[in-house]
């Protein structure tokens, strides 16, 4: 055993001597000094108590807008300038196409079968496709308006039959959580798992939400094994048999849902009346329709695609609602402009919905600008080059590096943006996001190039609607006099530190809206 961990170590410090000496002689991206034999930057950065975003900020305001780090055995490259963005997401877009295998990706989104962590390559492509023309379509977002209006209300009804007309305090987090969990899981195989008519039983519910949670977890964790293979080999850490028995239970968990509405599909008796085709349903027809295709849309590539799609839509959602309503309370003349916007625009007859939101384009800045301060993805999803690029004048960055763009530190740079650290959502009236041909991609909050987010229509639909109803039919203020907390905790999600609590009250003039939902 002692020789095991001997030898591996001395492998580990042996690449670590050859990779620097091989930096030092190709004018690579500068890198940040401190870094250890063996863990590289790793241990730095464990003692900067911060969030990742924000210490990696940090080296680069430091160090640069490009530099090259090791995480233990991985080398990576950290962006933090728009152009150096652009560089890497457009004219090197093939190159950086591909993602890390991280253990994450093994155990949590079905050995890479989810379209967010699929190796680039024709599964990838095939994954790509059923999602953007089958399951995303704008005809399939539009049929289930339904339920994203169902769940809205849903959120209005419990607000408003705690009010009792009166200012009350509420936490906002969990409610949010609810509602885009609920919508998105509709979405997937038609079934409530929160709240009110539950469409499963209450044990099995908290069973889901509490695998869910944990798989958000896991998956913003730092992951010490995934730099140090030689932890996984020794049976260190612990991560790996986390994830491996966490991957389990969701295994069993999704198969169920296929499994369901493989058997609704063969009873036609089982199915309701005007019940929307999920997108269970949808992989299933073409599980059974085109069974050359790769992987013959096999189950496990379904489980795949639940998992990315809960993954992407659901917590990133309802940490953008929760942000965007914590800044109007502490720039209450904005919330006031917002609110001004919907009256004008819809009247106090009936309740927001999906087609409403294109008249509504202050709202929509407000969730711009939301996505500019506080990114669901603070650092985007990993990227992996697949040969040797040249990046910013460097000598060729090698194959094989691990790329992280650092949307956060770009969306704050003041080079960039005016007053950057300042919440302005008429920032984007004046087409501020958009920037000359010299600063490349100042705005990421969906990344950009042949990995964006696919789910960006969906989530600007939901996001829109939820702020939208919240502020048309209900007053909101501070609790106390203090500006509502806006740091920052850790996760892969970015959710504040403390969550939302904030005074509610029915508008007098949504009430009779408010007691017929």
């Amino acid at each position: 055993m002692e020789t095991a961990v001997f030898l591996s170590f001395a492998v580990l410090l042996l690449s670590a001597l050859i990779l620097l000496l091989g930096l030092r002689r190709r004018n690579l991206p500068p890198t940040v000094p401190g870094g250890l034999p063996i863990f590289g930057h790793l241990l730095l950065l464990g003692r900067q108590r911060q969030p990742l975003h924000r210490a990696l900020a940090d080296f680069s305001a430091a160090h640069g807008p490009s530099l090259l780090l090791r995480f233990a055995s991985l080398r990576v490259l950290l962006i933090s300038s728009p152009f150096a963005a652009g560089e890497c997401l457009n004219t090197n877009d093939v190159a950086f196409a591909n993602r890390p295998f991280l253990l994450a990706g093994k155990f949590l989104a079905f050995d890479y079968s989810s379209v967010g962590v699929a190796p680039y390559g024709p599964y990838w492509r095939d994954l790509r496709r059923i999602l953007t023309a089958e399951l995303l379509s704008p005809s399939r977002l539009q049929s289930f308006a339904g339920a994203r209006a169902d769940e809205v209300c849903s959120l209005l009804r419990c607000l408003f039959s705690q009010s009792t007309f009166n200012w009350f305090e509420v936490e906002m987090r969990q409610k949010l959580t609810d509602l885009t969990f609920n919508t998105v899981m509709r979405m997937i195989d038609g079934k409530r798992y929160h709240g009110e008519t539950l469409s499963v039983t209450a044990e099995n519910g908290r069973r889901f939400q509490r695998i869910v949670q944990e798989v958000f977890r896991l998956s913003g964790a730092a992951c010490l094994e995934d730099y140090l293979p030689a932890m996984r080999w020794l049976g260190l850490g612990g991560m790996t048999k986390r994830m491996k028995k966490l991957g389990e239970e969701m295994d069993v968990l999704f198969q169920g849902m296929v499994d369901e509405r493989r058997l609704r599909r063969r009873s036609p008796e089982m199915m309701e009346e005007k019940e929307e085709k999920t997108i269970v349903d949808v992989m299933l027809e073409l599980q059974q329709d085109e069974p050359a295709q790769p992987g013959n849309y096999s189950d496990k590539v379904i489980k795949g695609m639940i998992s990315g799609i809960i993954l992407a839509g659901t917590d990133t959602s309802a940490s953008t609602v929760e942000w965007a309503l914590s800044l109007l309370l502490n720039h209450p003349e904005a919330l006031q402009k917002a609110r001004e916007e919907i009256d004008g625009q819809i009247g106090h007859d009936h309740l927001i919905s999906d087609s409403d939101l294109h008249r509504l384009p202050y709202l929509h800045n407000v969730v711009k600008e939301t996505l500019r301060l506080f990114p669901a993805a603070p650092l985007l999803l990993a990227h992996h080059s697949s040969r040797a690029c040249t990046i910013q004048g460097y000598g060729e960055v090698p194959g094989g590096t691990m790329l992280l763009i650092n949307a956060y530190a770009i969306h704050r740079d003041p080079r960039w943006w005016k007053e950057a650290e300042r919440f302005k959502p008429e920032r984007f009236e004046e087409g501020e996001e958009l920037g000359g041909s010299d600063q490349g991609f100042r705005f990421l909050p969906f990344g950009s190039g042949r990995r964006r987010c696919p789910g960006e229509a969906l989530a600007h639909r939901m996001m829109g609607l939820a702020l939208g109803a919240l502020i048309q039919c209900f007053e909101w203020e501070r609790v106390g006099k203090e500006l509502v907390d806006l740091r920052e905790g850790e996760g892969l999600t970015m959710p504040k530190l403390i969550p939302l609590k904030a005074m509610c009250r029915p508008r007098q003039v949504m009430i009779n809206v408010l007691s017929h939902l």
